[in-house]
């Protein structure tokens, strides 16, 4: 057993396995993408920035000394096409630049090097997604509708339709401070898929749902396929990406291992992590 897969998810709450598409033109375009970090105070014998110039040197008198700077490769020359119509899976362990990528593809973190096409408006979903805790669900509809485009009056047309889906009850007007994980989980998926976007990102944002949720969830996202859009989905739960995705991708270490068949793919990154979990434990015992 090991954290970089879930095992917890019954074979019977899984929905029912994603068909083939027609797939259509290319909405994503991701071409030789690099995405570096730069970390100020890093440890010595990293990647740091060469010796600052005088000027720099004038500006940042009198400022804290943070220590170097030090730069962290999170994706590494990595290039993809998606079409209109496909549900891809994200997988790799924790830390392999998943997320990193989902964010430059959305536009939310610019590449080092590289480029980004996409055809449409990316709607990122994700458990860490920005809602404000001190207002209620019902305000917090409002403030993610308004900021997916919708009108003031749009989105009070569909509240309570939002509401029913993340299945919040009274709790809608309550604070979202009082709301458990998966009830923030809930109400992340309903506003992120009030309109029908043309990409929808999902960042382990079913991590938290019961097995009703995921089918609903799931039965949500083949509405959106129907509609030629494109879903990317990042999950450490091959059981969830086999069922609801068409193709994988494998990111490790920031480079893209593989791309292809989901059952390939899958049982690759599965044979992967489970002989780097046993040659651990055999280091631990020795």
């Amino acid at each position: 057993m090991t954290e970089d897969i879930d095992y917890e998810i019954d074979a019977e709450d899984l929905p029912q396995r994603a068909g083939p598409r027609t797939l259509g033109a290319p909405s994503v375009v991701v071409d030789d993408v690099h995405v570096t970090y730069r970390v100020f105070g890093g440890r010595k014998g990293g990647t740091t920035q060469a010796k600052s110039s005088l000027l720099n040197r004038a500006i940042n008198l009198g400022r804290p000394d943070t220590g170097p700077i030090t730069k962290v490769p999170a994706v590494r020359g990595v290039s993809f096409v998606a079409h209109h119509g496909e549900s891809i899976g994200i997988v790799g362990t924790n830390g392999s630049g998943k997320s990193t990528l989902l964010r430059a593809v959305a536009g939310l973190l610019p590449p080092t090097k590289g480029r980004v096409f996409v055809s449409g408006e990316p709607a990122l979903l994700g458990v860490n997604a920005a809602l404000l805790p001190r207002l209620s669900g019902e305000r917090n509809i409002m403030v993610g509708g308004l900021a997916l485009g919708l009108s003031a009056a749009e989105v009070r047309e569909r509240t309570s339709a939002v509401a029913d889906f993340a299945e919040l009850g009274d709790f809608l007007y309550l604070p979202m401070s009082a709301y458990s994980s998966g009830m923030g989980s809930r109400l992340r998926f309903a506003i992120s898929t009030i309109t029908t976007p043309d990409i929808l990102m999902i960042d382990e944002a079913l991590a938290t749902g019961d097995a009703s949720f995921r089918k609903k969830s799931t039965a949500r996202i083949e509405e959106i396929r129907d509609q030629a859009g494109t879903v990317f989905f990042v999950s450490h739960s091959l059981g969830s990406v086999r069922a609801m995705c068409t193709r994988v991708l494998w990111i490790d270490k920031g480079k893209l291992i593989a791309d292809g068949d989901v059952d390939e793919v899958c049982d690759a990154y599965h044979a992967f992590v489970q002989g780097r979990t046993n040659a651990t434990a055999g280091a631990q015992l020795r």
